[in-house]
């Protein structure tokens, strides 16, 4: 029999398709078999070839906008965030209820020797911010950054949703103190005695001489502004540690109430501008759940008993996937985030939350919990090496 060599009759095409052309074709299954492993000795390999557990590489630069009073540039793989901070003067006199809502104990508490503790502290910072929205994130994406995303499109649910989540997470950290924000005044006593004998100098202490006691006469409001340029997956944490890295690098100029012109005014010098004492370093983890079987979800609506033949069985199963890219957010309905912050050496869970699914319980949280610990130390060293 003549080969197709000596006849001219071309080669059958090979019934192989490269790896790029099967992960179009089955994602699903594309992933799948990255992530089952030959033998049980063998650990779970993702399609980008990170572990199940494993963070991609990030990368922090602040100072990069200069005219905002703090930004950063923060790049998680290929998705990549820019934050950037501008600070701008709110009135009390522009408050209408203002004079109403402020007492003047919860501006200056008679009782000097009773100092606040630090809970109180933080219900009256939470309460000022919120009441007055001295904290407003705006979180957009550039055209481009991602398939699908059009000029000229009104803001995506994604976008006003990850708005909302920065938001919730800023109030709920109490990262941001109310008295960093706060523009004080201290009227002068003229019926002490330092006014009527000017030359003798005496030091008089306005709350023993029953001075007037001081007031807010303005607020600086931090309007965050949020852009992804490239959006490959994890929004949500590049996002957070961008806004995280900007407010680290924010500075407010040193501003006082001038009382001849009644107005505030502040100094042109950057040396006096004073930096932001946020509280701890919160910082989120966001994690996928892959389903070995693809049916999983219309089958739970299909059939009524679905979920019980599931737990009998016992087959089923799932990968847990850390800091996912976008093409393992498109094969994923089950998504976890938990932000964790360290004092003393103990992690502090400041929040947890899951949504889309049911098969993340309670031991795989814990476990999440470990891999959220480590991840703060390495974005720690990143943030304070920037």
């Amino acid at each position: 029999m003549a080969s197709s060599a000596t006849t001219g009759n071309p080669m059958p095409p090979s019934l192989s398709m490269p790896p790029s052309q099967f992960a179009r074709l089955q994602p699903h299954a594309y992933l799948r078999a990255h992530l089952s492993p030959p033998s049980s000795d063998q650990p779970s390999v993702r399609a980008n070839g990170r572990a199940t557990s494993q963070f991609r590489v990030t990368s922090v630069n602040t100072g990069s906008l200069t005219h905002a009073n703090g930004s950063a540039v923060v790049r998680i793989g290929d998705t990549t965030a820019v934050c950037g901070v501008r600070a701008e003067l709110l009135h009390t006199s522009d408050i209408s209820s203002w004079g109403v809502s402020q007492a003047p104990s919860k501006q200056n508490p008679t009782n000097t020797n009773e100092a606040k503790d630090s809970k109180s502290e933080d219900e009256d910072d939470q309460g000022q911010i919120q009441d007055l929205n001295l904290l407003v994130p705006n979180l957009s994406l550039s055209t481009g950054c991602a398939p699908g995303l059009t000029p000229g499109a009104p803001p995506s649910a994604l976008a006003q949703s990850l708005s909302h989540q920065i938001l919730s997470l800023l109030h709920t950290t109490n990262l941001v103190r109310a008295d960093d924000l706060r523009i004080w005044y201290q009227p002068p006593n003229f019926d002490s005695e330092e006014f009527h004998n000017p030359g003798e100098g005496m030091e008089v202490d306005t709350e023993q001489s029953g001075g007037p006691e001081r007031e807010i006469k303005a607020f600086w409001v931090l309007y965050i502004d949020i852009m992804i340029l490239s959006m490959a997956g994890n929004a949500f944490d590049a996002a957070w540690a961008s806004v995280l890295a900007a407010l680290r690098d924010t500075k407010l100029p040193n501003a006082w109430w001038d009382d001849d012109n009644e107005t505030i005014l502040c100094s042109d010098d950057f040396a006096e501008a004073h930096r932001l004492t946020l509280r701890g370093l919160p910082i989120a983890s966001s994690f996928c759940c892959f389903e070995g079987d693809a049916a999983a979800g219309w089958r739970a609506n299909v059939i009524p008993d679905a979920e019980e033949q599931k737990k009998k069985k016992g087959s089923q199963q799932k990968w847990i996937l850390a800091d996912p890219d976008g093409y393992e957010e498109g094969l994923t309905q089950e998504r976890a985030c938990v932000v964790v912050d360290k004092e003393n050496g103990k992690t502090i869970i400041v929040k947890m939350e899951k949504h889309g699914g049911w098969n993340v319980d309670s031991d795989d949280l814990r476990k999440l919990v470990d891999v959220s610990s480590q991840r703060w130390d390495d974005l720690k060293q990143a943030l304070e090496q920037c």
